[in-house]
């Protein structure tokens, strides 16, 4: 039964089929060749996967970030970022890097910080002389921290999966993501240098300041969101209701820049964006299980213990495995249904949940910007009017500092772990 799933699942997706069909059709396949079980359980597995308080946080995160992104968000913590740092070499390229890890911190989406700050970003670096291979990879690359800083969906979804505990999940996301975005800022500077790309002027401590006090009640909702998860004020889902409605009264009474006439497309998207969300987990949940009544998760924990007994080596090979899968699976639902099978094995080598998942998201986060199904490469490359062949082409040298800072993240489980045990 499970083999002819994944057959049925790869031929699929050689066809081009979208991923939440192609789950739901080899799910269907499955029970269909087993003939024992009842064709009403299709509904109800994929009912029962979406029926959890925690995923409320997921269209709400969407929403959010929607209602910022429209808002003038965006616009601020880009002029704040160009304020401080915009002199340094490369100095627009630097604040792409920096401003996505300030929108990463209230948007939870990679997509999401890409199409808010490249809408702005690589139009202002291709007028200021930066190839548009430079410019879109860019911005692609670095909006792969808006899932890795929280809050982030997929860290949601982790948790959701395997029982951790997302305020783990979102503390431990918080040193990767500074480091991430550290690395990524130092890759800039020195191809800018070598390419000979220019810096903004300096700006005044009185242009900074007006930058600072623009951007602050930005600046306010992650520490709002984070600050009362852990100060025990509210669970992770009730600080997603909450970042919905202190963007609102940012966004409609404070900048008023989103008017009501606003509200009904932006709604509309978020609603089309978490509905495409919950169908991929609500098919990704049907999967997984099938594959759990198969013993697919015990027999894959057996295979990789039988192959080797080491630490080293099953994270080696589980990171080859989750880069290859992040090519071509959509990162929610890989982690759905991946998560599943691989924590039980990674638990057998000693590995922490918590470390594993920051493993699983950093790497499949890589995955946003390697083709075929990169989304950040599609959305970055449309906006800058260029070929994802010429696009890939400017990832490469970012792809390389990136698995670096992988491996790095894997083998030093302190940086994931400090602040969630310290907390």
């Amino acid at each position: 039964m499970a083999l002819f799933m994944f057959i049925t699942l790869l031929v699929l997706m050689l066809l081009s089929v979208p991923i939440a069909f192609s789950l739901g059709l080899s799910s269907i396949v499955a029970i269909l060749i087993d003939g024992n079980l009842p064709f009403e359980l299709l509904i109800q597995r994929m009912f029962t996967s979406i029926d959890s308080f925690a995923l409320l946080a997921v269209p709400f995160f969407v929403l959010a970030g929607k209602i910022m992104g429209t808002g003038g968000i965006s616009r601020r913590l880009v002029n704040l970022a160009s304020a401080f740092i915009g002199h340094l070499s490369g100095g627009l390229a630097v604040v792409t890097i920096v401003a996505s890890m300030l929108f990463g911190a209230i948007s939870g989406s990679s997509a999401a910080t890409v199409a808010a700050l490249g809408a702005i970003l690589i139009p202002a670096m291709i007028k200021k002389g930066y190839s548009k291979r430079f410019a879109a990879a860019s911005q692609a690359v670095s909006g792969e921290l808006g899932v890795i800083i929280p809050p982030s969906i997929p860290m949601i979804l982790y948790g959701v999966s395997t029982g951790t505990s997302i305020g783990a999940m979102f503390l431990a996301g918080i040193i990767p993501g500074l480091i991430i975005g550290l690395l990524l800022v130092i890759t800039v500077t020195i191809l800018a240098k070598i390419k000979g790309y220019p810096n903004d002027v300096k700006t005044t401590w009185k242009d900074k300041w007006v930058a600072l006090k623009e951007s602050t009640l930005a600046l306010l909702m992650p520490v709002i969101i984070l600050g009362g998860i852990y100060g025990g004020i509210f669970t992770p889902t009730e600080a997603a209701a909450v970042s919905v409605v202190y963007a609102l009264i940012v966004g409609l009474w404070i900048y008023k820049e989103i008017k009501l006439k606003d509200l009904l497309p932006i709604l509309g998207e978020s609603a089309v964006l978490s509905a495409i969300i919950m169908i991929i987990v609500s098919a990704a949940g049907l999967f997984g299980w099938i594959m759990t009544k198969g013993m697919i998760p015990q027999q894959a924990a057996s295979l990789i213990t039988d192959f080797t007994t080491s630490k080293v080596i099953f994270l080696l090979l589980v990171n080859l495995f989750l880069f290859f899968i992040g090519m071509f699976f959509e990162t929610s639902a890989a982690i759905i249904i991946l998560a599943p099978i691989l924590l039980p094995v990674a638990l057998t080598f000693g590995v922490d949940p918590v470390h594993f998942g920051i493993i699983m998201i950093v790497n499949l986060a890589m995955g946003m910007v390697t083709p075929p199904v990169g989304v950040n490469l599609f959305i970055s490359s449309r906006i800058a009017g260029i070929s994802l062949e010429e696009i890939t082409k400017g990832i490469l040298p970012f792809l390389l500092v990136l698995i670096i800072n992988l491996l790095i993240l894997t083998f030093l489980p302190v940086i994931s772990l400090w602040l969630p045990n310290l907390l």
